[in-house]
């Protein structure tokens, strides 16, 4: 077995950069004008529905029985998302960043910038796939590369939300340290995470999930998306019950 570094390693040097790009957003907040700023997150925001729409697509490549990879992301979806309305995790959520915001005096859209931040670095398939390669062969590879991403999107978005996008740190430690240690310990249960059906379902409703995300960021709409995060545990269940069909 690997040991802590060696499976934990990508998590680590995202958490890093989270920071530092949080810090080089709160720089650079003061000296950009508002409307310098609405473009950066309308730029970030774009580019967050390209990838949740990349992400989506892979449904189509889900072999799991008769019933098709779209239908089951619907299923799940919709499932997921009466659970998540029921658990009021939305609600949850900004009680837990309102709890951060007041004790780190955060002002302004600290909790916003929390949740935002937490649910665009935790939920994709870079975060899913490159924490469980990391885990199961200690490539942090992946999670690297997600790491430089996740600090330019940082800059932007601390440049709209502040502070609170910073503390989103704290969930991707929690997030993928987790499944990273679950993948260390668990070994040939996933062999292969980029062709499992399992986690190409968890992926592709993620991905609709980060589209609803980006929707958020241009104004389009309020999609409650943090409601949709039971749907990412039911992913594995609605799998193994086509595959019986």
């Amino acid at each position: 077995m690997l040991n802590l570094w060696a499976t934990t390693s990508g998590t680590w040097i995202n958490v890093a950069t989270v920071l530092l790009g949080t810090a080089l957003g709160l720089m650079l907040r003061s000296r950009l004008p508002k409307s310098m700023q609405q473009i950066i997150t309308q730029a970030v925001g774009l580019m967050t529905i390209v990838i949740g729409v990349t992400m989506a697509t892979g449904l189509s490549a889900i072999d799991a029985g008769p019933i098709d990879g779209i239908i089951l992301a619907l299923l799940v979806l919709a499932a997921g998302g009466l659970l998540g309305e029921w658990w009021q995790i939305e609600k949850r959520l900004s009680v837990l960043g309102d709890w951060l915001k007041a004790r780190v005096r955060g002002g302004g859209r600290f909790t916003e910038g929390f949740v935002a931040a937490s649910l665009l670095f935790c939920i994709g398939p870079m975060a899913i796939v490159g924490s469980l390669n990391n885990g199961l062969t200690g490539d942090n590879t992946l999670l690297t590369l997600k790491a430089t991403m996740d600090g330019l999107a940082a800059i932007a978005l601390t440049g709209t939300y502040g502070v609170g996008v910073g503390f989103s740190a704290l969930s991707v430690l929690v997030v993928q340290g987790g499944l990273s240690l679950l993948a260390s310990v668990s070994g040939a249960i996933i062999p292969d995470p980029t062709t499992s059906p399992h986690v190409l379902l968890i992926t592709g409703t993620g991905g609709l999930m980060i589209l609803g995300l980006g929707l958020n960021l241009l104004e389009i709409g309020q999609v409650r998306v943090a409601s949709f995060l039971p749907a990412l545990l039911l992913s594995p269940l609605a799998i193994a019950l086509a595959q019986r069909l």
